[in-house]
């Protein structure tokens, strides 16, 4: 191998062996379905309950933050 293609290798990319060991034994997965989507109906759901959970908390932390701010502001 050339000094030119051993620079250019990214440091944790692997040489052939790591190469040829992913593309023939692990390969893309298959027989996974609805893994982007997040899998089943309830799965999505609680998912985005979650999300608006942290979001809600999120808001009241801001809120919080903007009260003390304000109450430290009419003190001066």
């Amino acid at each position: 191998m050339s000094e030119a293609k051993r620079q250019q290798r990214a440091p944790g990319e692997g040489g052939r062996l790591w190469a040829w060991a992913y593309k023939y034994l692990a390969g893309p997965a298959q027989g996974v379905q609805g893994a982007v989507q997040g899998g089943s109906t309830q799965a999505r759901e609680a998912w985005k309950r979650d999300l608006e959970n942290r979001k809600r908390w999120s808001r009241e932390q801001r809120e919080r933050k903007r009260a003390e701010r304000e109450a430290r502001r009419a003190e001066r």
